[in-house]
């Protein structure tokens, strides 16, 4: 299952633990991304908290955690290639891993269409 925030996150659904990640549309808004943060693992987030920074050339930008849980994966990837979110956002671009306290909550973020819908 895959489900999209309005701050332009993506979370897809394995078990009770979502893969999160920016949208494309978020990705081409911030232009060329030259620097990645991301959660530590065992982090404890809680939905609408900063969770992750991604910074490009015109702008740093605040990732937020699209629902609760703790993050049991990050992704070193992208910290070590930033522009890899842009170039596979809901790829080799994700951001990290968290295992929902409530994976039911992830009923109430908006599928694909809706999103599409905000994204224009």
């Amino acid at each position: 299952m895959l489900r999209f925030t309005e701050d332009h996150e993506w979370l897809r659904l394995d078990g009770d633990v979502a893969t999160v990640g920016i949208t494309g549309f978020a990705a081409e808004q911030l232009g060329d991304l030259v620097y990645v943060e991301l959660p530590k693992v065992g982090a404890k987030l809680t939905k609408g908290a900063g969770a992750a920074v991604v910074e490009s050339v015109k702008a740093a930008s605040d990732v937020y955690a699209p629902l609760s849980g703790e993050v049991v994966e990050v992704n070193e990837g992208v910290v070590a290639d930033p522009a890899s979110i842009g170039s596979d956002p809901q790829g080799a671009g994700w951001l990290y891993r968290m295992r929902l306290d409530d994976a039911s909550a992830m009923d109430a973020l908006m599928d694909e269409a809706a999103y599409a819908e905000i994204s224009r």
